[in-house]
């Protein structure tokens, strides 16, 4: 196998994945109508988008086919701005209680 095709998917891969991604989506699906508790379903389906975002980013943004340099720099700057959006939250769930005019 050459390094172009080893870097270059077939129409295969891309079959095999969308099926993967169908199939993960009628599970949601069926989730969102099994009679599980709101937690245990809100987790359920959290990780399941989480493997499809995954999935899509990896294979259809071609980001598996990528350096590992590239996956392992993106990753702590996500991490970053995701621990710094954490920190606005308490402020804007006590803007929800504030009374606005007299």
């Amino acid at each position: 196998m050459t390094t172009e095709s080893a870097s270059r998917p077939s129409a295969r891969t891309y079959l095999v994945v969308w099926v993967a991604l169908v199939a993960i989506v009628v599970v949601e699906i069926l989730l969102t109508y099994a009679h599980l508790s709101p937690g245990t379903q809100l987790a359920a389906l959290l990780s399941l988008a989480l493997v499809e975002a995954g999935i899509a980013l990896a294979y259809f943004m071609h980001l598996r086919y990528e350096r590992t340099v590239l996956f392992w720099s993106l990753i702590p700057g996500l991490v970053f701005a995701l621990l710094m959006l954490d920190q606005i939250w308490p402020d804007a769930l006590r803007l929800i209680t504030l009374r606005h005019g007299p």
